[in-house]
């Protein structure tokens, strides 16, 4: 049973009692009791730095890690490889590689090979001398009906997603270790992943 506490004006005294009330008034507790805010003041800078740091994103070249490579970028990281099985292709891509100038980088690698991983972290260290954070971000999907699916689709599909995103994370991790920097892992996912999306069905 939790009991609540309360103090006497009289004698200052605090004691158990079982009844949530106390005898302070509200005068004196307020003069007593200062007003603590969790409000970041008024001149708090919310920009995150990335400063000298390099971040590797896979699945870039497009799309929402596109997307964070410009975050990344804006935030001063000193370089982001976009880490895909394609060249990248298209407008978007090219427009941010010139609007940061050998600041956004492409490499080949297969999110589903381990040793493929490993080479590309390997290059992007050998290139930049560190690495400081991995987004696991490549996907895909299907958009069908559930009963449609086959297992092999099943299988593809959290082989890229799951086991793709596990490597990543687990090579990133190897390395910040061999290298003694204390790096980040970021994971990003669909809200279909936890959610119906009648927009696009994808059950698995």
């Amino acid at each position: 049973m939790v009991q609540a506490v309360s103090i006497h004006e009289t004698g200052g005294t605090p004691h158990s009692n079982g009844n949530a009330t106390t005898n302070m008034s509200n005068t004196e507790d307020s003069e007593t009791m200062p007003y603590l805010s969790t409000q970041p003041a008024p001149d708090a800078n919310w920009q995150v730095t990335l400063s000298n740091k390099v971040i590797a994103i896979t699945g870039a070249n497009r799309g929402i890690g596109l997307g964070l490579a410009e975050v990344c970028l804006a935030n001063n990281a000193a370089v982001v490889y976009s880490l895909d099985l394609s060249e990248p292709d298209n407008e978007e891509f090219a427009a941010l590689a010139k609007k940061y100038p050998n600041r956004l980088k492409f490499l080949q690698m297969d999110v589903t090979d381990e040793p493929s991983i490993k080479k590309t972290l390997d290059q992007i260290v050998e290139a930049e001398g560190a690495l400081h954070g991995m987004v696991a971000n490549a996907g895909m999907t299907r958009h069908q009906p559930a009963l449609d699916f086959t297992r092999e689709q099943v299988e593809q599909i959290y082989k890229l997603n799951v086991f793709g995103a596990f490597s990543c994370a687990q090579a990133a991790a190897r390395k910040f270790i061999e290298l003694g920097i204390k790096g980040s892992i970021v994971f990003t996912a669909s809200m279909t992943s936890y959610r119906p999306n009648r927009a696009g069905p994808s059950a698995p």
